[in-house]
């Protein structure tokens, strides 16, 4: 039978031997009392058998097909669910946004466009007044500056004297048309009674000369009657000469009276070309807009041509330039949607009102030759002009400026479209 001692020492362990029980088994045993069994001297202790090592328990194996970590899905259930509805939900937004811009096309390239021009005078002279100022709006007639006028009225005073003498250059040769006239019917009475003599004359001279060949008459009568016949012939040529020289009067005075009137004519045009000048001392717009760059002062004197301001006529468009590559479905009449940059709060209207036959390079001042060295395609730009429907009055609007233009090229209404007329 084992002692406690050896019971103790035969304990299980788990293979480890710490440092409290090596010491008790290293202490000395204390002196047996009276009453313990002394072991005899040649009795030998039973052999002590060695510790046992304890395995730690093992987990059991996972059966055939199961993991040995459990999953995302059984570790987050919620937050993979979260994650895949958020995916489906952001891929059909993406496909709506996909199929929506797909109904459109757009450039940031584009630009509001005026056929902008300066304004100068038709005349030389002071500037007197410029009623005006720098980007002021004005009116179809509007004025944008005076000339000083004296000089263009004193013009017109003396081309209306010139007129006053050439209507009386012409009333003289009408009264001297009207006197010839008179001089010609004398003329022509005068023939006429002059051939009405010779006429007689003639008979007077037939007669006498019959009398005469039959001895019936004296030879003295018929050779008066004879001479008197001749005197009449040339009193009829003397009066048909003189009624040919009256009629060729009238034919000079005639034309005596064409240049009369030809100065009269010229006369009457430096009028007008005076009257003209005078209007053109007031320099006004022909069509409405905006005074840009105004240069013009009172007191400066300005020739024919000289630049008084820029004008910015009310009439806008927008060249867009797009890619060629965009064109395919782009025809005049689109709708458009444009915005502007100095204003991204607001939104006009317009539609394509044309597409420029060619890209924008062809009629450049030096176009691109690409029969000449290496050759690598690049996209072309092509204008395309996009009218604006109700241009907004409240801001300032200009060429140059920067837009942005969508244009509808697909008429039929987009996913996202259907959903929110649906809702």
């Amino acid at each position: 039978m084992e002692s406690p001692l050896q019971q103790k020492r035969s304990a299980p362990s788990l293979g480890l031997v710490d440092k409290a029980q090596a010491g008790a088994d290293a202490r000395p045993t204390p002196p047996s009392s009276p009453d313990t069994k002394v072991r005899p001297s040649d009795e030998r202790p039973a052999p002590l058998s060695p510790p046992q090592v304890v395995k730690p328990p093992v987990a059991p194996e996972p059966a055939d097909g199961e993991n040995a970590h459990p999953g995302l899905l059984r570790r987050h259930p919620r937050l993979t669910m979260t994650g895949a509805i958020a995916f489906v939900v952001f891929a059909f937004a993406a496909y709506l946004y996909v199929d929506y811009n797909s109904h459109f096309e757009t450039t940031d390239d584009a630009f509001i466009a005026a056929r902008r021009f300066a304004i100068a005078p038709e005349v030389a002279g002071y500037i007197t007044a410029v009623p005006v100022t720098d980007n002021q709006h004005v009116a179809a007639g509007g004025v944008i500056a005076h000339i000083d006028e004296r000089d263009y009225r004193i013009a017109i005073e003396q081309a209306r004297a010139k007129l006053q003498d050439a209507d009386a250059g012409v009333e003289k040769i009408d009264a001297q048309l009207e006197i010839q006239n008179a001089q010609i019917d004398a003329d022509q009475a005068q023939l006429d009674r002059l051939e009405a003599a010779l006429d007689f004359a003639k008979k007077e001279a037939v007669r006498y000369k019959g009398l005469a060949d039959v001895h019936a008459g004296s030879v003295e009568k018929a050779e008066q009657t004879a001479s008197e016949l001749v005197q009449q012939r040339a009193a009829v040529e003397n009066a048909q000469a003189t009624l040919k020289v009256a009629q060729r009067q009238v034919d000079s005075l005639k034309a005596d009276r064409a240049s009369a009137v030809a100065t009269r004519a010229q006369a009457q045009a430096e009028i007008d070309k005076a009257l003209l000048n005078l209007s053109y001392t007031t320099v006004t717009a022909d069509q409405a807009g905006r005074v840009v760059q105004l240069g013009a002062a009172v007191g400066e004197f300005v020739q024919p041509g000289t630049n008084l301001t820029m004008f910015v006529p009310d009439e806008f468009w927008v060249v867009a330039n797009f890619k060629e590559t965009q064109l395919d479905a782009m025809r005049e009449g689109q709708p458009v949607s444009i915005q502007i940059d100095a204003y991204p709060e607001r939104e006009i209207h317009g539609h394509v009102a044309s597409v420029q036959p060619g890209s924008g390079t062809a009629f450049s001042l030096l176009p691109a030759e690409n029969a000449t060295g290496n050759y690598v395609k690049i996209v072309q730009r092509v204008p395309v002009k996009i009218i604006i429907d109700n241009p907004p009055s409240d801001v300032a609007l200009g060429p140059g400026m920067s837009v942005v233009p969508d244009v509808r090229t697909d008429p039929s209404p987009s996913l996202y479209e259907r959903l929110t007329s649906w809702l």
